[in-house]
């Protein structure tokens, strides 16, 4: 992945967010570089919980701005909009649910509660940066002044579809959904096996682990925080949304099985689809990785346009296309999607692109690794 000039970017934007912060904030803020805690470095969450650092509401707005800056660098000018709208969703939410939410903090539906965390200093030969909160995770590693990985990255939206004055809809991942049940039906209808459950599941599989595996299966609520709550009250409402998803799904430990993910991806191969179930395929890429600034999607993409290179990636469906709770995932060697829109009846989505290759960075720090050590120093 090539991106000089956009890690300078980076470096620069990190830099002059770190220094209009005051000490107890720089604290709160910084964290030791990729070759150190990596166990923080690697810990992500999309649920509205603690992600570790310092929040938009602990900051001046001129601060604040400086923050909002460093997220802009790691993100396309449309994906900063969708993360921004995402951010704005707080006050919908909060509204939609009467202002009852509050999960053990003063506001429980916050606009004001993404965390900024820096790991390391920016501009060193390894260092990283995070924004993270409810629906959010937007994650970067730079070695030797190159983007070494921009995933996983996180969006979602609580409500995914919301009623506008004068007819209009907002839906934020709209996109995202409304192809991928155009080449699930267009699969459905001539019988390609596509399908991997009659019934959606209530999450991503892959949930917020720092690395994506094979056998892996749904992360339940309870572990998709920053630790367990000791107020019984917020334990057992979490207990129950997780009840009532898994009962809208109608799920057991057999089904979870099934949905499992595999190093031998499910579903199927780009290979197999007609031309125009191709193009459908390629809008959906596209779609993901443009959320990234163009010195990243672009390369990406530019293989998925070349040649064969849609062959290898698989397209698999969970729900009925039509209509109702949604689940699909893309996967290839190195490329990892998923998406659902099966809570709050079918109106609270989820979407995560991951690198099987280099969340977080993993192996551009192990080879950075062996070169320092190699090098005697």
């Amino acid at each position: 992945m090539n991106g000089v000039s956009l890690a300078a970017e980076m470096a620069d934007a990190a830099d002059s967010w770190l220094r209009s912060l005051t000490a107890d904030q720089r604290e709160a803020a910084l964290h030791p570089g990729p070759g150190g805690d990596d166990q923080e470095r690697t810990t992500w969450f999309y649920t509205p919980t603690d992600h570790g650092g310092l929040t938009l509401n602990e900051q001046r707005p001129g601060q604040q701005q400086l923050a909002m800056r460093l997220l802009s660098t790691g993100l396309s000018v449309e994906g900063y909009a969708l993360a921004a709208v995402v951010m704005s969703l707080e006050n919908i939410t909060d509204r939609l649910e009467s202002w009852t939410r509050d999960w053990g903090r003063e506001r429980g539906r916050d606009p004001g509660a993404y965390y900024f965390r820096v790991f390391g200093s920016p501009g060193d030969t390894t260092w990283g940066w995070r924004c993270g909160g409810h629906h959010i995770s937007v994650n970067y590693t730079i070695v030797g002044g190159q983007i070494a990985s921009c995933t996983p990255c996180f969006i979602g939206a609580l409500p995914a579809e919301l009623s506008l004055l004068a007819g209009e809809t907002l839906r934020p991942l709209g996109n995202l959904e409304v192809t991928a049940r155009e080449l699930a039906s267009d699969l459905d209808q001539r019988g390609e096996a596509v399908v991997l459950h009659r019934s959606a599941i209530s999450d991503i599989v892959s949930g917020n682990r720092a690395r994506v595996l094979d056998g892996d299966e749904m992360i339940h609520m309870q572990d998709l925080w920053r630790g367990r709550f000791a107020d019984e009250r917020l334990s057992s409402l979490l207990d129950q949304i997780d009840d009532v998803a898994e009962n809208g799904s109608g799920y057991g430990p057999g089904d979870h099985r099934a949905l499992a993910i595999t190093a031998r991806p499910k579903g199927i191969p780009g290979s197999k689809l007609t031309p125009g179930e191709q193009a459908r395929l390629l809008t959906l890429v596209q779609s993901y990785v443009r959320r990234f600034p163009k010195e990243i999607a672009d390369p990406w993409l530019d293989g998925y346009r070349a040649g064969d290179g849609l062959a290898g990636l698989h397209f698999a469906y969970a729900g009925e296309p039509g209509h109702g709770p949604a689940y699909y995932r893309l996967q290839d060697q190195r490329l990892f999607i998923e998406y659902d829109n099966t809570q709050n009846g079918a109106n609270h989505a989820h979407s995560v692109i991951r690198d099987l290759t280099a969340d977080f960075g993993m192996d551009a720090l192990a080879d950075h690794r062996k070169t320092f050590h190699a090098a005697g120093q």
